[in-house]
């Protein structure tokens, strides 16, 4: 029997080789391919999407209760999810996760209290007076994943945000499973903030009911919140119905690290995007092999304790690296030209 491994390919860069100005396919594999990767849709995911919504559209909770039956292989008869079954996973919870999550949930909304904007107005002569004026929408609705994977995060992330910018109603929506209601831990993070409003339905016709409304759903002004493909290309088919987030791709990482870092530490951020998608990315820059060594190491013991290994070996083999760069001044100009999603700097002198 074969045993699986789980490594990130190691590159070692020239001096200079990742000067933005040189040519993408200059680069040593796997990173050409990586900066290929595209967040494109293709023609079938388009339609589908585009299909799901319109008989959403036409048909309200009817198409919505259907396609929960042909996804998501089970029957919603009540597609709001009643407060007690909120509750009820919040209170299963054990203690160390119950206060992860307040901690988590605190720390986030420090962060977007101060990113709150406040009007502004001068008088320009001649009786004009010029400003600005920020008002929260009336709704928001939240699309929270719970199909392959279910992340609190997710629901804290785009929640906290519209409940410190003072929007008066939040919508969340998530798919069901098998009982026929989000997955608990979406179902507790939802219940801590105080979100009395969600949905047990997914997918590109969750999309369609918070853009266009049902006779369940109220339509929304806004939709946020990261999904499949379908629920991307959902987004930008109702796009201009309704306020959008953005048109995400696959999640992606790079660690910025020298030989000062703690390797698991690293591994483990590595592996927190990694495990997302088969098509995610999670890329180690260093100018350390020995740290490169050290976190190979450490992923090829983490990963056969995690749940989601096949995702897992496929973006650490596709589209994710360890690269030994010569010069931190190297390592940056790598960092930069990759321009990622997230980046942590984990250095003596970050």
């Amino acid at each position: 029997m074969s045993v699986a491994t789980y490594l990130l390919p190691v590159v070692r860069l020239a001096r200079g080789t990742a000067d933005p100005a040189e040519r993408t396919e200059a680069l040593p594999a796997p990173l050409p391919r990586i900066l290929a990767r595209t967040a494109a849709f293709s023609d079938e995911v388009t339609q589908a999407a585009r299909d799901l919504v319109a008989d959403v559209q036409a048909r309200g909770d009817a198409a919505l209760r259907d396609a929960t039956t042909r996804f998501d292989g089970v029957e919603v008869d009540r597609l709001r999810v009643p407060t007690d079954a909120l509750s009820a996973a919040y209170g299963d919870l054990d203690q160390d996760l119950r206060d992860a999550l307040h901690q988590a949930a605190d720390n986030i909304r420090r962060f977007h209290e101060r990113q709150r904007r406040t009007a502004w107005f001068t008088e320009d002569g001649d009786g004009v007076v010029l400003g600005q004026r920020y008002v929260p929408v009336d709704r928001a609705g939240l699309y929270a994943p719970g199909g392959t994977a279910a992340y609190p995060s997710s629901v804290f992330m785009n929640a906290i945000p519209a409940q410190v910018a003072g929007v008066r109603e939040v919508h969340l929506v998530s798919p069901p499973g098998a009982d026929g209601l989000p997955h608990p831990l979406v179902r507790a993070a939802a219940h801590l903030l105080g979100i009395e409003h969600v949905y047990a339905v997914g997918g590109a016709q969750a999309i369609g009911a918070l853009a266009y409304g049902t006779e369940t759903i109220p339509a929304v002004d806004v939709i946020v919140g990261p999904g499949n493909a379908y629920v991307a290309a959902a987004k930008r088919e109702v796009f201009g119905q309704v306020a959008i987030d953005s048109l995400a791709g696959p999640s992606e990482i790079v660690v910025l690290a020298d030989a000062s870092a703690d390797a698991r530490y690293v591994a483990a951020d590595l592996l927190s995007q990694a495990e997302h998608d088969v098509r995610a990315s999670a890329i180690l820059v260093t100018t350390s092999a020995t740290l490169a060594e050290a976190v190979q190491d450490a992923i090829e013991e983490m990963v056969p304790t995690l749940s989601r290994q096949s995702i897992l070996e496929a973006a650490l083999t596709d589209y994710s690296a360890a690269v030994v760069c010569e010069t931190t001044d190297d390592a940056v100009a790598l960092v930069n030209h990759l321009a990622p999603e997230h980046l942590e700097l984990i250095t003596h002198d970050p």
